[in-house]
């Protein structure tokens, strides 16, 4: 009786220490970083209160993670969904794919969690309910409806891997509501008359890759069209002409990345602007483009321009104009202040270390930087209409 009494003592005792060295573990993980910003003068008078980043953390890590700056105080406060949300167990989860804004509801699409994070913005991302979509990759929203693109797929390369999926919740219930087939691998979406626009990238299917828009009206919610544009499509943003800009990855050798004008009253391909196109944000009637760069070819040269979208034309090939762009490794994303037009770049660095987030005057020079999470990607701007 004594031995069995020691051996469930010793049973215990490696038990707590164990539960007490996951609990320490994640108690360092819980901790959210803050750091203050020295603000310049009016830059707190923005409509504009503060925004959101969402890091991707890398794949397998379950490391994704959410910041958030404030105008008012000038703090940016680092992984601030595991201080608000403590009881979730696996935190915010793995790989940020996706960060959105509609009503007063922060929505993260968290990649291989397969689910959709919903979040309060006015309670700095307190957690209202996840939405349960399998490889879900972007958000889009119209007319109270969030629109979600799924690989549908596990994550792996195969050929004969099932086709997409575009996804339809109720933002005021946040129920499914409808799904829709799509083309392979579907990534961002945009809305424009009335349509959905969903780029298919075919890349779980390599080298055979999807070359297709999926155009789905969304009244009956089907495919209504079909466009053939360019191979591996990724980035999507349309502007306020009826058009929409559409990026191509190429296939990392021999089929450069380009970006493209797709004319949604004619859904045909209007242009090729040819520039390389990885990165896109869309602000009045400029659009912020970065390219040159892909995860197998991470040392090609960089590109930075501005495109503008009422007469198509590349205006300029430098919109960091004072040398800070060499010390910038991985431009992962770019956002602009609809406000103060302040440009802000993301830097993923080595994928697997804290990025750095960089703020730019319109004019391209250098107001501040800051450290984020593991591979900072998106961001959306509180206050705005």
């Amino acid at each position: 009786m004594k031995i069995k009494n020691r051996k469930i003592k010793n049973i215990l005792l490696v038990s707590c220490f164990i539960l007490l060295l996951v609990f320490s573990c994640r108690k360092d993980e819980l901790v959210t970083q803050a750091e203050t910003i020295d603000l310049q003068a009016g830059d707190s008078l923005s409509a504009v209160t503060g925004f959101f980043l969402l890091n991707e953390g890398n794949m397998g890590s379950n490391k994704a993670s959410l910041d958030y700056f404030s105008y008012t105080t000038g703090q940016y406060r680092r992984n601030i969904y595991a201080e608000k949300n403590p009881t979730v167990v696996k935190e915010l989860g793995d790989v940020g794919n996706d960060l959105k804004i509609y009503g007063n509801k922060l929505y993260a699409v968290i990649n291989c969690s397969n689910k959709v994070e919903v979040m309060s913005v006015s309670d700095t991302a307190r957690r209202i309910t996840k939405i349960d979509i399998p490889n879900c990759r972007y958000i889009s929203f119209h007319k109270g409806k969030a629109y979600i693109s799924s690989y549908v797929s596990p994550v792996e390369i195969n050929p004969d891997a099932e086709r997409g999926s575009v996804t339809e919740i109720d933002t005021a219930s946040l129920q499914i509501l409808r799904s829709v087939q799509v083309g392979y691998q579907p990534e961002e979406m945009a809305v424009a008359n009335g349509k959905l626009y969903v780029a298919n990238s075919g890349g779980y299917v390599f080298p055979n890759y999807d070359n297709t828009i999926s155009v789905i009206d969304l009244h009956t919610f089907t495919v209504a069209n079909t466009i053939e544009v360019a191979i591996n499509l990724h980035r999507m943003k349309a502007d306020a002409y009826g058009d929409l800009y559409v990026s191509s990855r190429g296939d990392n050798e021999n089929i450069p990345s380009n970006l493209y004008v797709i004319d949604t009253k004619t859904d045909l391909v209007r242009k090729a602007l040819n520039i390389p196109a990885s990165n896109l944000a869309i602000c009045g009637d400029s659009l912020y483009v970065s390219g040159g760069w892909n995860r197998y070819t991470p040392n090609a040269d960089i590109s930075y321009a501005i495109v503008n979208v009422r007469t198509e034309e590349v205006v300029s090939h430098a919109f960091i104009t004072d040398g800070t762009e060499q010390y910038i490794d991985i431009p992962y994303g770019i956002a602009v202040n609809p406000q103060t037009r302040e440009i802000f770049v993301t830097d993923a660095k080595d994928y697997i270390t804290p990025g750095t987030l960089y703020c730019f005057t319109p004019d391209g020079k250098k107001k501040w930087s800051v450290m984020t999470g593991d591979i900072p990607a998106h961001i959306v701007f509180t206050g705005t209409k």
